[in-house]
């Protein structure tokens, strides 16, 4: 009943992907390459990037839809509400932003909870989605806390499947990438599984041919990775060709979508402005 609940939300696929290590160093020879004005990576075959067709195809994650955004209120009793009506329970904030909300509570949710009824695994539900929200999607500095704003986006579950996750994965993809790539910040966060598997589908060449890597691939130094893609000569434009996709789903590969994740709203000489 679980896969079920998640597969109508469209978070089963990336909820069956697992935790990804030991891609430190790769990642960081490719945001190197990293060019923010275009948001894309330079490489000796041309300007590459992670692209919509990759978010779904890699996450399975809806990619049309309504926009990942919703009026937020950082009060403790919109949390406390919030939290009771989804979670069934209270919060746990971190101790230095009470926006941040415990990400780990599906796991301690599934010990508490007998299996009884249909209301307790939808909540079970909303709990590893928030958690691969928080751990995979729009992951920060720390990936055991998510933020409280997503909270409502969650309070009515048949409505989950109708966001478009997909955009605003690489929407903040993108962001942390531009702030990866400046030269004063030493720490990459965001939907590092994402890039990593774009890197194996596209550079065939600098990523292990086996599907679980060498100890010879695991010892390699960002210096390493830096000097083999400055010599890459091989990118695979179209990695998904061949795949059976189903009608309706490569009818989704062709929306027109805006890469947006709340919007922040601002006023200015009585003009609504948003960045």
């Amino acid at each position: 009943m679980v896969e079920n609940y998640l597969r109508s939300t469209g978070f089963y696929h990336i909820s069956c992907i697992g935790f990804i290590k030991e891609f430190y160093p790769l990642l960081a020879a490719l945001v190197q390459r990293r060019r923010p004005e275009t948001h894309t990576f330079v490489l000796p075959v041309g300007e590459v990037t992670v692209t919509l067709e990759d978010v779904a195809h890699i996450f399975g994650l809806p990619i049309d839809g309504e926009p990942v955004s919703d009026w937020t209120d950082s009060s403790s009793d919109f949390l406390q509400s919030q939290s009771i009506a989804i979670f069934g329970g209270k919060p746990i904030v971190n101790s230095s932003s009470k926006s941040l909300y415990e990400a780990g509570l599906g796991s301690r949710y599934q010990r508490r909870r007998a299996i009884g009824y249909r209301g307790v695994f939808k909540r079970y539900v909303r709990c590893q989605i928030f958690c691969l929200l928080g751990s995979t999607l729009f992951t920060n500095n720390s990936t055991a806390y998510a933020h409280a704003k997503y909270l409502s986006l969650l309070r009515d579950f048949e409505r989950i499947h109708t966001y478009s996750w997909g955009p605003a994965c690489l929407e903040h993809l993108y962001k942390t990438l531009c702030r990866a790539s400046r030269y004063d910040t030493k720490e990459m966060d965001g939907a590092l599984n994402l890039l990593f598997v774009w890197a194996w589908e596209r550079l065939p060449c600098i990523v292990p041919v086996e599907s679980i890597p060498s100890s010879a691939w695991l010892s390699k130094t960002i210096v390493i990775f830096r000097q083999e893609i400055n010599y890459i000569d091989e990118f695979v434009w179209r990695p998904y060709e061949g795949l059976i996709i189903p009608d309706d789903y490569m009818d989704t590969l062709r929306y027109v979508t805006s890469l947006l994740r709340y919007c922040h709203l601002s006023v200015s000489n009585g003009i609504l402005r948003t960045k």
